[in-house]
């Protein structure tokens, strides 16, 4: 709920729809501020009205392909925040131009409209060098922000979840119907989750001009766990028994060449070599207190959240207990 105080301060959400989005735009809402949500539909934003107060939250049209839309939803802000991303690419949606060139001319925007402070959400994994497309647009689009606009906030998380979130939904979801999951390079590929609330609470931070301008922060939460022990984890508490199957890299990029056909594929090639990198936050961050816990936020573990949202996969549902056998081959 909001706070019942609206601030006279603007902020504007670049993708404020989405997953990540709609819980920045509640944490921004409690914290009085006016919302400008940028989205390409925003005819379908209407149910974050409700996270604020009467007129505290609208949204407006705005393409992050168009540096005139991209002008009139900041005009006037104090704040802007980019959360835009893509995890495949589809059509005219394409990695270059929503994580590289557009993230370049939010910042551009911001920095001409005399805005005061830019957060700019990117992932743990951004790589110049990545042979992921992904990894490497995300680079190019923190590299973009910093040239632009140098005393922006970036930060990095790992991956996110929540009750929306396209890991252990999706997971969930395959463990009903199939009775094999791979185990994409042997399942040793180690990840940090992190909950979407702390996330949003730590975009906040950066709009409140809380956070060191122009740093990068490396969002993770509060364990390290492979890719087979996530796997585990979701079989556990769906109550599924599921063979584990290894899947070596170079086949699983040959089965996500059919998938990614698809129009929501379940796998693509580029998701397959970022999985060959750990993704996790770094000794680096964890020293100069680029985290989480440097800036005062005590993440949330995905024992506490996760159960929740998962039950709808279990046999029958939230009133099924999860049977906690696992099969592996």
């Amino acid at each position: 709920m909001a706070t019942g105080y609206v601030r006279s301060e603007l902020v504007t959400v670049f993708g404020g729809s989405g997953f990540v989005g709609r819980h920045v735009v509640r944490a921004l809402a409690r914290r009085g501020y006016r919302v400008r949500v940028a989205v390409r539909r925003p005819d379908l934003a209407g149910f974050l009205q409700p996270l604020g107060g009467v007129g505290q939250i609208h949204a407006v049209q705005a393409n992050i392909r168009n540096r005139e839309s991209i002008d009139r939803a900041i005009a006037g802000s104090d704040a802007v925040v980019n959360l835009v991303g893509i995890l495949y690419e589809s059509g005219r949606q394409s990695f270059d131009v929503v994580q590289a060139v557009g993230p370049g001319a939010v910042a551009a925007a911001a920095r001409d409209a005399g805005v005061g402070r830019l957060v700019h959400i990117s992932a743990i994994g951004a790589d110049a060098n990545s042979e992921s497309n992904y990894a490497r647009t995300k680079a190019a689009g923190e590299a973009a922000v910093r040239t632009a606009f140098p005393d922006a906030v970036i930060m990095r998380p790992s991956i996110v979840f929540g009750p929306e979130d396209d890991f252990f939904n999706r997971f969930g979801a395959m463990a009903r119907i199939a009775p094999v999951l791979p185990l994409i390079g042997g399942g040793n590929t180690r990840f940090q989750p992190v909950y979407v609330g702390d996330v949003a609470e730590a975009v906040a931070q950066g709009v409140d001009g809380k956070l060191t301008s122009g740093t990068v922060y490396e969002l993770g939460g509060p364990e390290i766990r492979t890719f087979k022990q996530l796997l585990e984890y979701i079989l556990k508490v769906t109550g599924r028994r599921r063979i584990l199957a290894p899947l070596p890299f170079e086949i699983a990029k040959l089965k996500a060449w059919f998938l990614q056909m698809f129009p929501k594929p379940l796998l693509t090639v580029d998701q397959v070599r970022l999985l060959a990198r750990d993704n996790v936050v770094s000794e680096e961050a964890i020293k100069e207190g680029r985290t989480l816990e440097g800036i005062g936020i005590d993440p949330n573990a995905i024992e506490t959240v996760v159960p929740a949202y998962l039950a709808r996969y279990r046999k029958a549902g939230q009133f099924s207990s999860p049977d906690r056998t696992v099969s592996q081959s």
